[in-house]
């Protein structure tokens, strides 16, 4: 990407880093310098990604851990290569099992929503293949924290003690006491600016960095979470961790424009994203700030969302393929239904045939899109005694209606809510990007990749633009600093407009383009939260 957008008219608050050598962008500070340092000691851009994950899981506890799951998208020596790591449910669990303990749908907490994490493996199969250094030196600087402690950052520290109150009133039972006594050692959460540690957080980094993550699906660590699982009548076992292993997959792409956006496959969402960009390259739309744009944009996710929750889930048990959701068929077909009323989404039918994300690039041309997540903030609220492990509650995901397309099955991946994206150019990198937030990271994604391609913004200022999302039928939310004349010509096309004034809601993003010509680096940060490039 030629770097037309430096004279543009789009500022923003902060300005876009620039740097030629190495790039890390994340949520929180320390996680990315950690990185950088890591590719400062001759690691790459891969090393510095599993450097950035693991110290994340300790410096920002309350959206991700080591419990959680993972995808990835690693571009080295001019191909992209995609890594899906999330856990499929235990092989023991039934919707009738589900059913027989008073449950109609899936839980949000304990143990029953549990799904086998898939992090470690991540970080193991991702250095295994393209990393320069041992997970020993790389998972030290995420040890060290865990080990001496770092001060807690502001918004981690308001998402923490949000989720301390809340895990107070809902998680109540024996098998939370671990949670309590990890995240609230002091019977409360910890201040902004206080000082955190977490011993049993460190020794398990250490167990995965010396066995590359043996030890967490068939040793020490393994045995423990079993055995944890079956004194709390839980379903995960020590089998269905010794089973588990990551995917390398092909990702999958639309050309927008004459860039190629990339995502990972089903079971995640980031098909939604390109399903809505398919839809939306059939239109002209030239002007950012224009109530045509944003009613266009919110109509066509709408459509793509109503796709997505139909037909997304594991992909051996899709009963429509990729290749038929891309369509240009079904694109137009969806792209009809768009007039100049808001409408209430419905599926198609296809023509037969709490989040952390990072980005990292070096001097080689490597560059990773990275995410990993517990889901809902800490996940289950479920961590196991003496480990720092909190387990993931990806389950809930799952219907318990026997005939919908992501109905819970024993081994089967739900539908997947977090997405790292990529840009292309006639086969060349331009480079990672993601938005982090639940159902709010497609949305996130068309909004940047449109910012960045049709609106011509630098990486900072796609990120700050203000955002918006559908919540549900009509129902929008739009930031507080969102144009408050085009919010109300949206309300008359039939939209239900909120404002929100907490921009927690609307995710995190990062953004790192590489220029073919020079090889320099641009990165951008999200200013919703502590965010920071590291460079170098």
């Amino acid at each position: 990407m030629k770097m037309d957008y430096l004279n543009h008219p789009y500022s923003s608050q902060r300005m876009t880093t620039f740097a030629k050598n190495g790039m890390v962008a994340t949520s929180q500070p320390l996680a990315a310098q950690a990185g950088l340092d890591i590719m400062k000691k001759g690691g790459n851009a891969i090393d510095a990604a599993i450097a950035t994950a693991a110290a994340l899981t300790v410096v920002e506890p309350t959206s991700n851990g080591i419990g959680g799951d993972a995808f990835a998208l690693v571009w080295v020596k001019g191909e992209l290569h995609g890594l899906n790591s999330s856990g499929p449910s235990p092989k023991n669990i039934s919707i009738e099992a589900i059913k027989e303990r008073g449950h109609e749908s899936m839980p949000k907490f304990g143990l029953i929503p549990v799904t086998v994490p898939g992090i470690p493996a991540a970080w193991a199969a991702l250095s295994k293949r393209f990393g320069k250094l041992p997970l020993t030196e790389v998972l030290q600087p995420a040890i060290e924290y865990a080990e001496k402690g770092y001060p807690v950052s502001p918004t981690l520290g308001k998402f923490w003690k949000g989720a301390y109150n809340a895990y107070k009133k809902l998680c109540t039972g024996d098998e939370y006491q671990g949670w309590f006594d990890t995240f609230a050692p002091d019977g409360r959460p910890p201040e902004i600016g206080e000082m955190w540690s977490s011993e049993g957080h460190a020794s398990t980094l250490r167990a995965i960095a010396e066995t590359n993550a043996e030890s967490f699906y068939r040793g020490e660590l393994a045995e423990k979470i079993s055995a944890f699982s079956k004194e709390h009548n839980g379903f995960i076992t020590a089998e269905d961790l010794a089973a588990y292993e990551p995917e390398w997959v092909d990702p999958i792409s639309v050309n927008y424009r004459g860039y190629d956006v990339w995502e990972i496959p089903p079971n995640g969402q980031g098909l939604v994203a390109l399903m809505a960009l398919n839809t939306l390259k059939g239109f002209e739309l030239n002007e950012k700030e224009s109530v045509d744009t944003y009613h266009k944009q919110i109509e066509a996710m709408k459509l793509a969302f109503a796709d997505g929750k139909k037909y997304i889930t594991d992909p051996k048990e899709m009963s429509t393929s990729v290749a038929q959701l891309l369509s240009e068929e079904f694109a137009e077909q969806r792209r009809s239904l768009i007039g100049d009323e808001a409408v209430t989404p419905e599926p198609g039918t296809p023509p037969s045939g709490g989040t952390v994300y990072l980005a990292t690039a070096d001097s080689e041309g490597n560059m990773v899109s990275f995410i990993q997540s517990n889901y809902m903030g800490f996940g289950s609220g479920v961590v196991v005694p003496g480990t720092g492990i909190g387990l993931q509650n990806r389950g809930h995901d799952f219907s318990l209606d026997p005939t919908h397309e992501n109905a819970l099955k024993p081994g089967k991946k739900t539908y997947h809510t977090i997405i790292p994206g990529f840009l292309t150019k006639d086969g060349e990198a331009v480079g990672p990007f993601g938005v982090m937030g639940g159902y709010m990271q497609p949305q996130g994604h068309a909004q940047v990749v449109m910012n960045t391609v049709d609106f011509h913004m630098n990486p900072q200022a796609a990120l700050d633009a203000a955002r918006w999302q559908w919540v549900e039928g009509k129902k929008i939310q739009v930031e507080h600093s969102f144009p408050q004349h085009i919010a109300q010509a949206l309300a008359r096309k039939g939209h239900q407009i909120e404002v929100s004034l907490d921009s927690g809601g609307f995710g995190r993003g990062q953004i790192i383009w590489r220029n073919p010509e020079t090889g320099v680096l641009s990165g951008g940060t999200e200013s919703r939260t502590d965010g920071s490039v590291a460079s170098w």
